[in-house]
Order: structure tokens, then sequence, then C-alpha cells
């Protein structure tokens, strides 16, 4: 039972970054902005394995594709997600 809550995370996570990525394209920036409000409340707030589809699936999806645009991840991260965001292009 654990393992499909587990897979279930990271489906939710992918669902949501193609929410977010959806506003972005449509440039419906304020909701965009919620959309990351809410991912870093989940982030600062959830369990491990939360955190880590955050990080490792709707952050990884969304950040490359603000990137492909140009987009300015400085303004439109919050702090949280942004410190997350800068580990992981320091990874690499």
């Amino acid at each position: 039972m654990k393992r499909k809550i587990s897979r279930g995370i990271y489906k939710q996570m992918q669902k949501f970054a193609d929410l977010t990525q959806i506003m972005i394209l449509k440039g419906n920036m304020a909701r965009a902005k919620k959309c990351f409000s809410i991912a870093e409340n989940l982030f600062i707030n959830g369990n491990k394995e939360t955190k880590t589809a955050i990080s490792n699936v709707y952050l990884y999806s969304v950040s490359g594709m603000m990137e492909l645009k140009h987009l300015n991840t400085e303004k439109l991260l919050p702090n949280t997600l942004k410190r997350e965001y800068i580990k992981q292009i320091n990874a690499f």
C-alpha cells in the first residue's frame, strides 16, 4: 500500500507542475505564483517523501521550462524553492 501512495505523490506533483507550466505559458503569472506558494508550503511542511517529490518532479519540471523561456527564477520562485533550485543547478 505504501508503494502505491509513493507513486501517487509523484504523479500528483507532475500534474501540479503541468498546471503551473500552463499558467506560465498563458502569461497568468499571478496564478503561477500562487502555485509556487502552494508548492513552497508543501515543501516546508510536508514529509520527506513530499519534499523529494516537489524537488525531483515539480521543481525540476517547472524550472526547466522556465529556463527554456528565459524567465527570471529569482523573481518568480519563493525563497525556499529558490534555495532548492540553486542546490539542483549546483549539483551538476
